[in-house]
């Protein structure tokens, strides 16, 4: 959708479309970036590094599409070796990332597997100290987002699944990946608009990022002495697959986005750069915060 340098400056209300009637589209969970139209802007043609996460090391989850891929793109361009996460279904966008990574000439190394897995979760991180000597960086990125417009229609299958990917497996990467982290390292979590200003069809949703919100202020807290830095990134209304697999009602699709000051979606590529500021060691003296990344809606 853009080919132009990040660094370009331009007007943020135009710098990627509105959303249109042609946005209005439905996959199947998880569903695949490629076959959206349009395919999400991921920073694959636009975004540049600089060198600031060189000889890093790091976990991705959900690094196959949407924001997570992003990210993954993002460190690997600043010269991180970049371990990808994401559900066995989305390989096709996973062989994107993974190529793209190398182009960068760094390390990828896919670990396809199921978050709500707690052996899985331990698993993505031994491997990750095992096949790149280490961890410093753990972006959690990936969700589920289902919506249910009245509670009686949300099941506890439901409501366990989004609290087993969203929650349960922040802690679970995070209680792995902690002990294998020196001073200096960084762990992202992803929280969201929904945490401050719920929909009223994202009821379990809404709930886990806030959650997300509560649980990385309280681990920062805690290993704030062990020079580990813990901190959020909270975007609005993002096109990215979550949208396009049940996370929006179809007909909605058509303004997504469209409420925000700037008047429109952001786009994933516009999440990296804050994934990289709080990586990198710009940030040393930033944790337990949130970036909040969503067009300009205000949040307490």
């Amino acid at each position: 959708m853009s080919d132009q340098d990040q660094y370009k400056m331009q007007d943020p209300t135009t710098q990627y479309p509105k959303a249109t009637s042609d946005w209005k589209q439905k996959q199947p969970e998880p569903g695949l970036q490629k076959e959206m139209h349009p395919v999400p802007d991921a920073g694959e043609t636009s975004y540049r590094g600089t060198g600031r996460l060189n000889g890093r090391k790091a976990v991705v989850t959900g690094a196959d599409s949407g924001i997570g891929r992003a990210a993954a793109i993002a460190f690997a361009r600043e010269g991180a070796d970049v371990v990808l996460s994401y559900l066995p279904e989305e390989e096709a966008d996973a062989k994107e990332v993974v190529k793209l990574i190398e182009e960068a000439g760094r390390k990828a190394i896919a670990i396809p597997g199921d978050l709500k897995d707690e052996q899985y979760c331990e698993q993505l991180i031994s491997t990750a100290v095992e096949k790149l000597g280490g961890i410093d960086i753990l972006a959690n990125v990936a969700g589920k987002q289902q919506y249910v417009e009245d509670i009686a229609d949300l099941t506890t299958e439901q409501f366990d699944a989004t609290f087993k990917t969203n929650v349960y497996s922040l802690f679970w990467l995070c209680k792995a990946a902690v002990k294998h982290m020196k001073p200096g390292s960084s762990i992202i979590n992803t929280s969201s608009i929904q945490a401050y200003k719920p929909s009223p069809i994202l009821l379990d949703y809404a709930t886990t990022k806030s959650s997300v919100n509560t649980f990385s202020k309280a681990l920062a807290q805690q290993v704030a002495g062990k020079g580990i830095r813990v901190n959020v990134v909270a975007p609005g209304p993002v096109w990215t697959p979550l949208q396009v697999v049940g996370g929006q009602p179809t007909e909605k699709l058509a303004d997504f986005g469209g409420n925000t000051p700037l008047g429109r979606p952001g786009q994933p590529a516009e999440m990296a750069p804050a994934y990289v500021f709080l990586a990198s060691q710009e940030s040393s003296y930033v944790t337990g915060e949130t970036i909040n990344a969503n067009g300009g809606t205000p949040t307490p």
